[in-house]
């Protein structure tokens, strides 16, 4: 099929893209975790990370310019190995959903906390995940365009904080806090990008757009390679100076370091700053989930995936009222009853078996005709491009614990049931209506 978006995107535009879907909930919490293990050595970690993402980036470029259907990683997997792997993507990105929205409440909870203490305690906890779920799902059911909104307000008002962060801090850096103690441990460089990479998920978001990138051979792998350059400084910048600046107390602030940080350079204005652009933040990447992701259970209730009853519309609004309810109601007992860094590490995890199948699906679509565009991007490392990224993909997967594995097989266990279930129904119902 002919592609008739104009081609408009180019290198830089797409690296504004990848940093502004990047740079998120993440790096606002993460620094004291991701180090609790390596120390200072925990750079290496950022870098793993990065490499990673480049060549998952690359995949979807890829699929992205050459697969017309709408539903990203789903209509990948789809088109690559059927219904059933496609049902399994669209759960587990589901899944994924959940836990990360999940586990950004809780880390909203945990920054309120320094100016409220109490807010984070069993009683209060529960009653502003309610406002915060139920608001945005209000927001959500009255249309779009709200959702929109904040957005828009968390994109811009969430890096500046980060820079003037970073200007101001290197003056307060120890040297003695950013030394290596030792030599890392593979163990403890897995370790710790399983937890690092819930900072750099979403990219597969900017680099969809495959039918508007100007020269795609050249657009794609420099438009990566510049955004992802910008967002690995920037990282790094940031666990340095939250490394250097609180040292061997950075394991005491593991809610919120950059608060912790902010505090001792710009006492505590810097704290109002940051704990504001980090809430701001937060709930504008909540807001973007809210606005996008009920969608996807309302779309599976009108494909017969989940029951009907979530392809109902608000008639005022038009907007899929049970769909988002459910998919608020989810996300706030998550977060009520999950662990921080449990929900963080589930996340991360769904979203690299999501990324795992797109590169495995690479792999299968260059030798599989239909349902793909013949023009398109095309990685130019070849085969070898969706092969390392599976590979460090699996890498990273390899050190969930023995309960977190047994749980995703679990859980793909009962999928299958479901599905096949479902399958048999329908089945069943179509020999019923021709007798």
């Amino acid at each position: 099929m002919q592609e008739n978006l104009k081609r408009t995107i180019g290198p830089i535009g797409l690296s504004i893209a990848i940093v502004n879907v990047t740079v998120g909930t993440g790096i606002f919490v993460l620094p004291a975790l991701a180090a609790e293990n390596l120390g200072a050595a925990v750079i290496v970690s950022y870098f793993v990370c990065a490499m990673a993402i480049f060549f998952i980036a690359l995949c979807f470029a890829e699929l992205g310019s050459k697969i017309s259907a709408s539903g990203g990683s789903y209509a990948y997997i789809e088109t690559a190995f059927g219904p059933f792997a496609g049902f399994l993507a669209n759960t587990i990105y589901l899944a994924g959903s959940f836990f990360s929205d999940a586990a950004t409440a809780s880390a909203i909870g945990k920054t309120l906390h320094f100016f409220w203490p109490a807010i984070d305690s069993t009683a209060i906890r529960p009653l502003l995940f309610l406002a915060l779920f139920g608001g945005l799902a209000y927001i959500n059911i009255r249309g779009a365009k709200s959702g929109i909104r904040f957005v828009i307000i968390s994109t811009l008002s969430k890096l500046i904080p980060l820079f003037l962060l970073i200007a101001l801090g290197f003056g307060h850096v120890s040297m003695q806090n950013v030394t290596w103690n030792g030599i890392p441990t593979l163990h403890n460089i897995g370790s710790s990008t399983l937890v690092l990479f819930y900072a750099f998920m979403g990219i597969e978001v900017a680099v969809i757009n495959g039918g508007e990138f100007k020269n795609p051979s050249k657009t794609v792998p420099l438009g990566i390679l510049y955004g992802l350059s910008f967002v690995l400084l920037l990282y790094v910048f940031i666990q340095i100076i939250t490394e250097g600046v609180l040292g061997s107390h950075l394991q005491d602030f593991k809610e919120a370091p950059l608060v912790a940080v902010a505090d001792i350079i710009l006492h505590n204005a810097g704290k109002i700053l940051i704990v504001i652009a980090t809430v701001i933040s937060m709930v504008g990447y909540l807001s973007g989930e809210m606005l996008a992701n009920p969608r996807v259970i309302y779309a599976g209730a009108r494909d017969g995936l989940f029951p009907k009853f979530l392809f109902k519309v608000n008639t005022k609004y038009e907007t899929p009222l049970y769909a988002i309810i459910l998919y608020a109601a989810i996300g706030y007992l998550l977060a009520v009853f999950g662990a921080f860094r449990q929900l963080i590490i589930l996340a991360s995890a769904s979203v690299l078996l999501i990324y795992l199948g797109v590169a495995f699906a690479v792999m299968k679509l260059r030798f599989k005709k239909s349902g793909v565009v013949k023009k398109g991007f095309t990685n130019p490392g070849g085969i070898a491009v969706p092969l390392i990224a599976s590979v460090i993909i699996l890498w990273i997967l390899s050190h969930l614990s023995g309960t977190e594995i047994t749980g995703v097989f679990i859980s793909i266990a009962v999928l299958s049931i479901i599905f096949f279930s479902i399958k048999l129904i329908r089945e069943r119902k179509k020999i019923h209506k021709t007798e």
